[in-house]
């Protein structure tokens, strides 16, 4: 089958590409730009366009499918060849969904948490050499790309993002997917730029469970009030699993989990990873592998990329990034280092990065995001506010929205740098927090590695 991508050079993009290359398709694309590491990963399977740019010639009667990626406008002169010749196009879920009509589709939905449980659920498929299909939102350790597809494997597990389909289809992607088992970790308002109400985010969420298979499963996190009205709400024939945070406590530094057959160590902390654990053991279990199993397979998951992933420790200090930027996110990553490390100085430095962060409606529902930290820290980019043609906002409109006096607020990279490259960790102690979905305007964090040396 030939297949064309329209804006190849994304990150879910590309890793579908890739997994079609393996699975043996003719793989053609094009992109106006293509950065690391898609480009050297595209290059070694021999996909990469020989020139960017948009080039209509490359879409003729002979392609059997074009995936529309969603960076691409709906005026891409490709896009409007493929219209032109009535080729079949895809948005990026629509083929996903195609390529597993005859699988069990298990999705994992949530405002926080679906990378993670999504991650924990395949380490643990990995760990017990069970072969499952699957798309998540980062590179896993143990596993070359980011989706797989096979012609033979039952099951295909899914992470189920909220955001829209393509250009041409204003979905959100997991309303294609149509599970056989769902789950949804947590609803906390985000893409504001999409979704202008919480009223109307809520709704995408209640469209998601309505989308289940009759008969099917919903996992669902009792913790969260908004999820648990969803879900109870909720009247299609399906079948509904509740969890919540299990208990556990910390002791030394390490976190473990209190099951019936004892007090397990684990590698994860905090109290959304815990809450996020316990909804993978549900899914886990829905798979065919039992409770003991889970756990034996658990206790050696590191985590995802980009989610609490620990950067640089010494004896006196450690450093984690992590991907939180909406406040949800950031309010729980923040309690999860203070609560593994209470007796350090909590520095929590967070980057208002994207669309709804940097949108002064939306500000407020940060409030009380950083009140775990012992030093909070905002870095915003004045530039990158009017790329994304936003009102403007203030130092002060952020200070007001935190609603913390103390908050120290940055807006320049080299101040922000020089700020970090000061910190006392040769005299104190202390856990560094950076969260962003960004990198606070050039940030290597092979610097941060060397400050701990």
């Amino acid at each position: 089958m030939r297949t064309h991508f329209i804006a190849i050079g994304g990150s879910a993009m590309h890793n579908l590409a890739l997994a079609l290359h393996d699975k043996g398709y003719e793989i053609t694309g094009s992109d106006d730009a293509i950065f690391e590491p898609s480009k050297s990963r595209l290059a070694k399977k021999g996909l990469l366009p020989q020139e960017f740019g948009w080039f209509p010639d490359k879409i003729t009667n002979e392609i059997d499918a074009v995936i529309l990626g969603m960076h691409a406008k709906p005026d891409n002169p490709e896009l409007l060849r493929a219209q032109e010749l009535g080729l079949k196009i895809y948005s990026y879920p629509e083929f996903l969904y195609e390529q597993s009509k005859n699988k069990t589709r298990v999705v994992i939905g949530g405002s926080h948490g679906k990378t993670t449980i999504t991650s924990m659920i395949l380490h643990v498929m990995h760990y017990h050499n069970v072969a499952v299909d699957y798309m998540v939102g980062a590179q896993l350790e143990g596993f070359d790309n980011m989706v797989h597809l096979t012609e033979d494997n039952d099951f295909i597990v899914l992470e189920g993002d909220e955001y829209l389909s393509s250009p041409m289809d204003r979905r959100p992607k997991f309303h294609l997917y149509q599970p056989n088992i769902a789950l949804i970790s947590g609803i906390a308002w985000d893409h504001i730029n999409v979704f202008p109400t919480y009223d109307n985010y809520v709704a995408q969420f209640e469209t998601f469970v309505s989308m289940i298979t009759n008969g099917g499963i919903l996992v669902y996190n009792e913790d969260d009030p908004e999820v648990k009205r969803v879900a109870e709400a909720a009247t299609n024939p399906i079948r509904k699993l509740p969890y919540r945070t299990p208990d556990y406590f910390v002791k030394d530094g390490t976190t473990y989990l209190v099951t019936g057959e004892g007090n397990m160590p684990i590698s994860v902390f905090g109290g959304h990873n815990l809450n996020n654990l316990a909804g993978a053991k549900w899914i886990c279990q829905n798979m065919g592998i039992d409770e003991s199993d889970f756990y034996e397979a658990i206790a050696s998951f590191k985590g995802a990329s980009k989610r609490l992933e620990k950067i640089a420790e010494n004896k006196r200090n450690v450093a984690y990034k992590d991907f939180a930027h909406s406040p949800s996110k950031v309010s729980a990553t923040t309690k999860a280092v203070k609560e593994q490390y209470p007796e350090r100085t909590l520095i929590a430095c967070l980057e208002l990065h994207t669309y709804s962060s940097l949108n002064p409606d939306f500000l407020k529902e940060y409030q009380g995001a950083l009140d775990a930290a012992d030093v909070a820290v905002v870095f915003y980019s004045p530039d990158a506010v009017r790329i994304k043609q936003l009102d403007d906002i203030s130092a002060e409109q952020i200070g007001s929205a935190f609603k913390r006096n103390d908050l120290i607020i940055y807006t320049n990279p080299e101040a922000f740098k020089e700020y970090l490259f000061h910190l006392k960790f040769d005299t104190e102690s202390i856990a560094l927090l950076l969260m962003s979905s960004g990198n606070y305007g050039g940030l290597h964090f092979d610097e941060i590695r060397q400050l701990m040396q």
